[in-house]
């Protein structure tokens, strides 16, 4: 079906459209689809629509609806249809719209492999530690259970209120851990429900990276496109308070991811880096066909025996603008900085003209 839809586009860089829903990297995605000559669309949710409405330059319309899921109605699609729209997966788009209904319901061309977005959840089959594990990607240890803590270890859970966002703790045994699911559950950050259902690994001391690659089946290669690291809410900059005034609030760490800030790793580290996307595109190659396609991150520390130790994977836009503006690497390979969103772009033109966008969109 999406084959047949694709055919009847009028495919050149003047008449394709390249949309995404109005969050998470929408403006990323919609300021390199214009650099390589393509209209852009963004899907927003009312209320939220100002960001999309300013920077006009780079999105040439934006569609306002009640909820974002309302992208995937009859209504939206084919409009969306209509402008020969190429569409962009981002994180915000399968939390807001059921994973069943992107896989089989929302007829659009989405740059990318949408069968592998669901391998972001732990519930997942064949979820992201499935796929470092077949990738031979260093993992933190698992605790299958609290009563197996025996070192600093964080908790990873859902918050109550916000299904997007996990709450993240830390806890040193079984003890500490419901001490400290009584005290968010209390203050109705997270439910008992969901803190059985808890991730909990080792916690890796080290310093922390997100390294953001790119998978380009046009010439078969994965590309490192630099490192941001996250800004958290409310550990940053409660740190940076007075060791007596930490100890003296009474405040239950989130750790919400709430921006981003570059970085750049020592060169002699780059091999491993390179290394682990290669293995992750090919395990995830011969997991969900045809594999990882575009952008991904993996996110990780490097502990004091310089090991690369990865916790989170991104099968997708990874959000970080950041990098079109910090990061040396793409510079190094493309002569010039390069963001996600260009990137993408380049890699729809360049399919677009060679005649092989079907190895691009799924």
């Amino acid at each position: 079906m999406i084959w047949e839809l694709i055919e009847r586009y009028e495919m050149s860089a003047e008449s394709v459209t390249v949309g995404a829903l109005g969050s998470h990297s929408a403006l990323d995605i919609a300021d390199g689809a214009k650099e390589q000559g393509f209209r852009t669309i963004v899907v927003c949710q009312k209320g939220r629509e100002l960001p999309y409405k300013t920077y006009r330059r780079i999105v040439d319309e934006a569609i306002v609806l009640e909820k974002f899921s309302e992208i995937a109605s009859k209504g939206v699609q084919d409009e969306l249809r209509r402008r020969n729209t190429i569409f962009v997966p981002h994180r915000a788009f399968s939390t807001y719209v059921p994973y069943e209904i992107i896989e089989g319901q929302f007829l659009l061309p989405l740059f990318g492999n949408r069968m592998m977005l669901r391998s972001e959840e732990r519930w997942a089959s064949k979820n992201q530690y499935y796929l470092l594990e077949k990738a031979g990607v260093r993992q933190p240890k698992k605790f299958k259970s609290p009563s197996e803590i025996d070192t600093l270890a964080i908790v990873k859970v859902q918050e109550a209120k916000r299904k997007i966002e996990r709450a993240f703790f830390t806890v040193t045994n079984e003890r500490d851990f419901w001490k400290k699911v009584e005290e968010r559950v209390s203050k109705g950050i997270i439910t008992r429900e969901d803190a059985e259902k808890a991730i909990i690994e080792e916690f890796v001391v080290g310093t922390y990276f997100n390294f953001n690659y790119f998978y380009s089946p046009l010439s078969g290669e994965v590309e490192f496109m630099g490192i941001d690291r996250r800004l958290q809410t409310n550990l940053h900059d409660f740190v940076s308070l007075p060791a007596r005034q930490q100890l003296e609030i009474e405040l239950p760490l989130q750790n919400i991811e709430i921006g981003h800030m570059g970085a750049t790793i020592r060169e002699s580290m780059l091999e491993k880096v390179l290394e682990n996307g290669i293995r992750f595109a090919k395990a995830a190659k011969e997991e969900y066909p045809p594999g990882m396609v575009g952008p991904f991150a993996l996110q990780g520390a490097v502990n004091k025996d310089q090991e690369i130790v990865i916790f989170d994977v991104s099968p997708r836009v990874p959000g970080s603008p950041v990098i079109g503006t910090t990061s040396p690497y793409t510079r190094y390979l493309y002569g010039r900085p390069m963001s996600v969103g260009q990137r993408i772009a380049l890699e729809i033109r360049g399919a677009l003209e060679t005649g092989r966008l079907k190895e691009v969109l799924t």
